[in-house]
């Protein structure tokens, strides 16, 4: 099966590179990606919004030769739904890692802008809960792999209009969450709960890690991976 690995804000394909041989193992292909934009100017950024990083990942399945799992982290989950929306007839599952399937017409989140683009903020701004996991020589390895972005990405707004993804197997990898756990909290998540009630076939897994397991369970997130693709 060929795996399209659509990387969280920030990163590239090399994100993934601690998770591919696990993959590569059970006899997957995989295809992680680099998305458009990265470290640009902000003359060449201000053109590039989530459509664009859709559309590059729709590309990568339709250069694949049979049907594909697509696997997306954190904002890239936006991407991910967003393909499975474009060509429902090419996705055999859809994997969101720590994050979930977005409603039509939202964004991702708001970050400072500078320059026209949104620099990585670095590990101390986000919560406890989703870098605690993550020593300190992860946190200076990884934070040099970082890269701006354009600052449409995660404020655009998400265009989903074939309720034909619904029909796509699901796999929710959560950091923290099991299923009983992430049922009490996307209940109060509005429309975010009916995109996910909407949906025929998901299952919630949970990983026990924070929210960047590809750098803290690398081998823990690539069973889980291979489980999902698998079943």
């Amino acid at each position: 099966m060929d795996i399209i690995l659509i990387p969280g804000l920030w990163l590239d394909a090399s994100s993934w590179d601690d998770v591919v041989p696990a993959l590569e193992k059970a006899g997957h292909r995989a295809h992680p990606l680099t998305m458009p934009g990265l470290d640009a100017t902000a003359e060449a950024a201000a053109g590039i919004g989530i459509d664009d990083w859709v559309a590059s990942a729709v590309a990568a399945v339709d250069a694949a030769e049979g049907d594909v799992v697509v696997v997306g982290h954190s904002g890239g989950g936006n991407v991910a739904w967003g393909v499975a929306d474009a060509r429902p007839d090419r996705v055999a599952r859809v994997v969101f890692v720590d994050t979930v399937p977005p409603p039509p017409g939202s964004g991702i989140s708001e970050f400072p802008v500078q320059d026209g683009v949104v620099a990585f903020p670095g590990w101390g701004f986000f919560p406890d809960e989703d870098v605690h996991d993550l020593d300190d020589e992860t946190r200076a390895r990884t934070s040099a792999l970082t890269h701006s972005i354009p600052a449409r990405v995660p404020t655009g707004e998400l265009a989903l209009r074939n309720a034909a993804r619904h029909g796509i197997p699901v796999s929710l990898l959560m950091g923290g969450l099991d299923q009983t756990s992430f049922d009490e909290v996307i209940s109060q998540w509005g429309p975010y709960a009916t995109e996910y009630r909407a949906i025929d076939d998901a299952e919630v897994v949970r990983i026990g890690s924070g929210h960047w397991p590809q750098f803290s369970a690398p081998e823990r997130l690539g069973e889980l991976l291979v489980r999902a693709i698998d079943r």
